[in-house]
């Protein structure tokens, strides 16, 4: 008896019942039209899912599927496969047992790239299927950039690079690649800032991910003048002045993708060290509900947001998300019937329809100045990055009682605190009540990392400080517990905690009559505010993040 003809994989889809045959038969067409694979076509039109589609292609073509969200991938693997092969054909060599390699393919059928990891790895290959953008992500977390960062810093000729650093020239040199690669590994780590730190004996290399600071990489010192002096020319510098800080910024092509870089430069023990900030322009289009507000809290700020004018400010420490909170808020404005326009220091991402100005202190504008000279260009939104002085301060009431509406930031432990640091910033308190018509406060703290999640057992002072503010006895509890897509770390990814004050009446009348700061908090969560503490309890009860996480972020704050 002859054996079955095997079938294809739109057959066993349709089996499956995972695509429709009207959906089939498009996904055909469009691969006859423009090319490319059926899977890819149907991943891509969303006709079927990615792990749906990798567990049939597995059957068909009788190789194990592997779920790279849920193995580790080995150090000693990855060393046998070059990044370039990696990358070209979409594989990761995930582990060694025994004589034989592990390779996850987007493709386990191709027989000729098997045949060139098994000549270059001098084992044999056991292919298995893995989702092509899993595998993608893989091989930019595991494939690192500390071996090539190591090959071209030992070719570093400083005096050499120090006399063509002006010339095209240095674009194709190892500190130029260097510089590349080490931003480059940023962008893949989903780091916010890189830090170059010389010390005693080595240059300190540091990203950091998710609010937090890890090292990266250790360079000799001696690396340390040419890449200061190549991040200068870019960021457009002084490289002869190396006791003056310095600021500048410059764009590089990281992938497919241009990337800006805020540069700050300063002297140090041994050397000059330099923090690149990596602007990421997803930010200046998140939309206010996807930053952590809870629903209720959104709502409030929203209806704070359609005041015609007043003053609204956001505060919270340095890294707290404000600058992200107030592009968020102006992106939800008319800004073709309102005339919109900001002060900043820096200017970190372009607005369309927006007009912005940078603080430039050398030919006098400040916060204070520009503001003034803004509301001779009859505004209606005036977004000033950061009220610092009582100069800035006192120019902001007066735009906001002469009906603009002022949105700013300004430092403050919680949104009570604002209204004090007005005070002291020398505001009378009726300016206060008459121009404050709301006031959020903010923290960012990290999410759990949703590919090793697991359960855990809060400790004594967690559970303790759960009660304590939930009032309540605490459920089932989450953490990471560490895997390759999140560095072992168990977070992955940040949310906002946020607080909104509404300037109600009663909290007027109580900040006139020289009501203490808890008197004012009590009256505000009464009027409907919820507190950062209480909204990062609800977020760890939610399985968000950890108790631990809420007790290091939250509960700083009085």
């Amino acid at each position: 008896m002859s054996e079955p003809a095997r079938k294809d994989l739109g057959e066993m889809l349709l089996e499956e019942k995972l695509v429709t045959p009207e959906q089939l038969a498009r996904a055909l067409e469009i691969q006859r039209t423009r090319g490319g694979s059926l899977a890819e076509v149907l991943v891509r039109e969303g006709y079927v899912r990615s792990e749906d589609l990798a567990v049939v292609q597995s059957v068909l073509l009788n190789v194990p599927f592997i779920d790279l969200k849920r193995h580790v991938i080995q150090p000693d693997a990855i060393k046998l496969v070059p990044e370039e092969m990696a990358r070209k054909h979409t594989l990761i060599p995930m582990d060694i047992i025994g004589d034989s390699l592990m390779v996850v393919m987007a493709d386990p059928s191709d027989v000729r790239t098997i045949e060139d990891i098994r000549a270059r790895s001098g084992r044999r290959v056991e292919a298995a299927l893995g989702i092509p953008a899993d595998i993608r992500q893989a091989i930019d977390l595991n494939y690192r950039s500390v071996g090539e960062i190591t090959r071209q810093v030992s070719q570093f000729a400083p005096a050499e690079e120090r006399a063509t650093v002006t010339s095209e020239v240095i674009a194709r040199t190892p500190v130029a690649q260097s510089l590349e690669l080490i931003i480059a590994q940023a962008v893949r780590d989903r780091a916010s800032d890189v830090h170059i730190e010389p010390q005693a004996g080595h240059l300190r290399v540091r990203y950091r991910v998710d609010g937090i600071l890890r090292d990266a990489f250790s360079l000799p010192l001696s690396a340390g003048a040419p890449l200061v002096s190549r991040i200068k020319v870019l960021g457009g510098m002084d490289i002869a002045e190396q006791r003056r800080p310095q600021d500048g910024q410059f764009s590089i092509k990281v992938g497919e993708k241009d990337v800006d870089i805020r540069v700050a430069t300063m002297e140090a023990a041994y050397g000059e060290r330099v923090t690149l900030r990596i602007l990421d322009k997803s930010l200046s289009i998140i939309p206010l509900s996807d930053l952590g507000f809870t629903p209720d809290a959104l709502e409030r700020y929203r209806a704070v947001l359609r005041s015609p004018f007043g003053m609204i400010l956001v505060s919270g420490p340095t890294g707290s998300g404000k600058t992200t909170t107030l592009y968020a808020s102006i992106n939800t404005l008319d800004r073709i019937q309102r005339n919109i326009l900001t002060i900043e220091d820096p200017i970190e991402y372009r607005f369309d329809n927006i007009s912005q100005t940078q603080v430039n202190p050398k030919a006098g504008i400040t916060f204070a100045g520009g503001l003034r000279a803004a509301m001779r260009h009859n505004p209606d939104v005036i977004l000033v990055g950061e009220i610092r002085d009582k100069d800035t301060v006192t120019t902001a009431v007066q735009a906001a009682l002469t009906g603009h509406l002022v949105l700013s930031s300004i430092h403050a432990n919680d949104a009570v605190g604002v209204i004090f640091r007005l005070l002291d910033l020398g505001i009378e308190r009726y300016l206060v009540v008459s121009t404050v018509v709301g006031i959020v406060a903010q923290r960012m703290l990290r999410r759990i990392c949703p590919y090793c999640r697991t359960e855990y057992k809060p400790t004594a002072e967690e559970k303790a400080a759960y009660e304590e503010e939930m009032k309540e006895g605490p459920g089932a509890f989450f953490a990471g517990a560490g895997c390759h897509l999140c560095n072992n770390t168990g977070f992955r990814g940040r949310t906002g905690l946020y607080e909104v004050l509404i300037m109600t009446e009663r909290i007027r009348e109580m900040v006139l009559s020289n009501a203490a700061a808890a008197e004012i908090k009590a009256q505000a969560v009464k009027d409907g505010m919820t507190t950062i503490r209480h909204n990062g309890m609800v977020k760890a009860k939610e399985g968000i993040t950890t108790l631990g996480e809420v007790l290091r972020t939250a509960f700083t704050i009085g």
